[in-house]
């Protein structure tokens, strides 16, 4: 039987070194993903997703056994794009790898039709990037990692109310970036 993310953490905050390898390698694809939404760069995508697990290591103790871990371990990994955004310089911030967003492309046999999805999602990623951090994080939980928007709100700490909220608008110019792009 399969140990729940909150046992595991319980078993990390007793120094279960085994636990925290199962931890990462049930979740290091969903961190590696959401920090690259976040800060658009693989390299820095990764040592944010690595950082993050050090962080869990260190904090276990701490963590609430009540709720769930998913919405704690977003808001550490989130916390750290956030800080790594703010040390790099302004023309740094706007850098985006452009294939980063390999994990939006489904593959394809039609040549033509790949061309077209790795077109728009090079569009999509630097579109993302142009975003306030607020709108990029919010897209991202809810798009790209599927988190419910009760989840959402427990992460950042809001009302599911506000989650719509920014929700909808970041989708608003987000769409207005894309449309700029296309013309």
């Amino acid at each position: 039987m399969m140990e729940t993310d909150v046992a595991l953490v319980m078993n990390i905050g007793k120094g279960d070194k085994s636990a925290l390898r199962q931890l990462v390698e049930r979740h290091k694809k969903t961190a590696y993903n959401m920090a690259i939404g976040l800060v658009g760069n693989r390299d820095d995508a990764l040592d944010i997703s690595q950082e993050a697990f050090l962080r869990v290591y260190r904090s276990a103790d701490t963590f609430d056994n009540d709720k769930p871990f998913l919405p704690w371990f977003y808001t550490i990994v989130a916390n750290l794009s956030r800080t790594w955004l703010r040390k790099r310089t302004t023309r740094d911030n706007r850098m985006v790898d452009l294939e980063s967003s390999e994990y939006l492309l489904v593959a394809s046999d039609n040549p033509e039709a790949e061309t077209i999805q790795k077109e728009t999602s090079r569009a999509l990623s630097e579109g993302m990037m142009e975003l306030p951090f607020e709108d990029r994080e919010i897209i991202v939980m809810q798009h790209f990692q599927g988190l419910s928007y009760d989840e959402i709100a427990t992460a950042l700490d809001i009302p599911k109310g506000t989650v719509m909220s920014r929700l909808y608008y970041a989708r608003k110019k987000l769409a207005t970036i894309m449309r700029r792009s296309d013309g």
